[in-house]
């Protein structure tokens, strides 16, 4: 079978996506791991399906799969992708483009809206903490003290005094698969910098340590607003580069603007 796919990315956080009529062809997690490898196969982050929209008001239904060929809940760099696609692709009318274009995910639906080329916002929805404070855990010989929210999948993030030396290749998967977490966890490492910015690393649940993470992001934004760390308007800065979150707090909405690009297109065949 001939795969036909576009490379996309978001700050360097790298995205397979393709089209497809129904997903009852769609390949294995097996498949999904060999065309990650960076190596043998295409190589991303995650894999963003675009299907059918399946409830009145979406113009798209998208799935993610990760690296190791697990589905997940959502992606924020990759909502942004799916709605440049969609734009690039013609599929977005004048009234979307206005108005804002809806995409449904199994994390939720998704609202974005279109900036200069190549820049998509998304309204990521209400932050969910999970927990009313933090949580102390013993890992690795040492107490970490997290936050747990959820922008549609879940996150915990760990404030640091700098991202640069933190821990992430010890802790990351650590905590990722620790028991607490039967689903795992993305696992931020948060740096706050000043009332207005941050800096952030993230270690993805099933894919290690990425150059940005959208929901990540998102997590550490709430989770520092609702600690008192934060305005409502920051700038995160990643490894792959910056995002603008926007978050007034209690149940208003979270949004998250960055870039969208396309890196190239091609197609593979797969047995």
């Amino acid at each position: 079978m001939t795969l036909r796919f576009t490379k996309m990315h978001g700050l360097g956080n790298d995205f397979m996506v393709v089209e497809a009529q129904t997903d009852k062809r769609l390949p294995d997690a097996a498949t999904w791991r060999k065309l990650a490898d960076r190596h043998t196969g295409i190589g991303f982050d995650q894999a963003l399906v675009i299907l059918p929209p399946r409830q009145t008001g979406a113009v798209a239904f998208y799935k993610i799969f990760n690296a190791d060929g697990g589905e997940v809940e959502q992606c924020g760099n990759g909502a942004r992708c799916v709605a440049e696609w969609m734009r690039l692709s013609g599929r977005v009318d004048a009234v979307s483009l206005d108005d804002g274009l809806k995409l449904d995910s199994p994390g939720g639906r998704i609202e974005a809206r279109f900036g200069t080329p190549g820049t998509v916002a998304v309204n990521m929805g209400i932050p969910h903490f999970l927990t009313e404070g933090s949580t102390t855990l013993s890992v690795a010989g040492h107490d970490v003290t997290f936050i747990e929210v959820s922008m549609g999948n879940p996150h915990i993030v760990l404030r640091v005094d700098d991202v640069e030396i933190a821990p992430v290749a010890v802790l990351g998967p650590l905590l990722e698969s620790h028991p607490k977490f039967p689903k795992r966890t993305n696992v931020g490492f948060l740096q706050v910098v000043d009332r207005n910015h941050a800096r952030l690393r993230v270690f993805e649940r099933g894919v290690g340590e990425t150059l940005a993470c959208g929901t990540g992001a998102c997590a550490a934004v709430a989770a520092g607003r609702r600690s008192g760390w934060f305005e409502d308007e920051v700038e995160v800065l990643l490894p792959g580069g910056s995002l603008q979150i926007s978050w007034h707090g209690g149940h208003s909405a979270l949004w998250m603007t960055g870039p969208a690009e396309v890196a190239y297109r091609g197609e593979i065949d797969i047995l």
